[in-house]
């Protein structure tokens, strides 16, 4: 009753959002990660175990934070078209800022392998690093990926043509590619002959691919979280921009992993 008695008062289709105390708490958690992955690779005796409390912490609120914009979404009423429109600005905006991110790391890439320096033998691949076969693992987890594209298109419209079976047998699909594509990344390090502090090459690869794949988990992170809202009814036919924008982001995630399966493990390694 007083919720409806506080919505009568708004005269415009806008959110203001309570206060919260998740923006601060995840930005210390995201400083609090990039200072214990520094000291991990710098082999501080606790590192690990504070890189992983850290990232555990970003988890948890990353989920509380989440929730509680599902339920200003689903239960409260405030995502209204306008505020929508303002989400989607919100996402293309951080897509962009996520491009560019990639941008310093293939540009690192291209400047060295181009015209590597004579510290780097003035030959590319350096003298030393057995590359990795782009036709085995990551030709085969871009397979993966695309296919996992087309999985989660298959979604969106089912979505729109309100099918729900195979909104939830299309979204399982693309979370179990997802899967798939970082247990075959993971494995590929493993068996990798080079590793992140082996000179430039080592560096440019992990940053650049490992960065993809944490881009990779993330989203995968938010398609489980879509596909709990779908059993719970919260996204619909009408009203489903938490899954628009998490397909939005995966289709980047497949863009980038297209210019990094051409760029890195094909021509970088020839």
């Amino acid at each position: 009753m007083l919720f409806y008695a506080k919505k009568s008062y708004q005269k415009h289709p806008f959110h203001l959002v309570d206060p919260s105390p998740w923006p601060f708490l995840a930005s210390i958690a995201a400083f609090s990660c990039t200072i214990n992955a520094i000291l991990y690779f710098h082999f501080f005796k606790f590192g690990k175990f504070f890189l992983i409390l850290s990232f555990i912490f970003l988890f948890l609120i990353m989920f509380v934070w989440w929730r509680d914009v599902s339920r200003e979404a689903s239960f409260e009423g405030h995502h209204t078209g306008l505020v929508q429109q303002g989400l989607r600005y919100g996402i293309l905006l951080f897509i962009i800022s996520e491009i560019f991110f990639f941008v310093a790391f293939f540009w690192a890439f291209f400047h060295n392998s181009i015209s590597p320096s004579i510290e780097l033998g003035s030959i590319w691949p350096p003298k030393g690093i057995y590359v990795l076969n782009p036709w085995q693992i990551p030709f085969l987890n871009t397979l993966i990926l695309l296919l996992s594209g087309c999985t989660v298109t298959w979604c969106h419209h089912a979505l729109i043509s309100n099918l729900r079976t195979q909104v939830i047998l299309s979204l399982f699909l693309t979370i179990f590619l997802a899967i798939l594509f970082t247990l075959l990344q993971g494995f590929e390090y493993k068996m990798a002959d080079f590793r992140l502090s082996d000179g430039v090459y080592g560096s440019t690869f992990y940053l650049a691919t490992g960065f993809h794949g944490f881009h990779v988990l993330i989203g995968t992170i938010s398609l489980i979280i879509c596909l709990i809202r779908f059993f719970n009814f919260q996204l619909t036919q009408q009203h489903h921009f938490g899954f628009e924008s998490s397909a939005w982001y995966w289709h980047f995630v497949d863009v980038v992993w297209l210019f990094l399966f051409v760029s890195i493990y094909w021509w970088g390694g020839t």
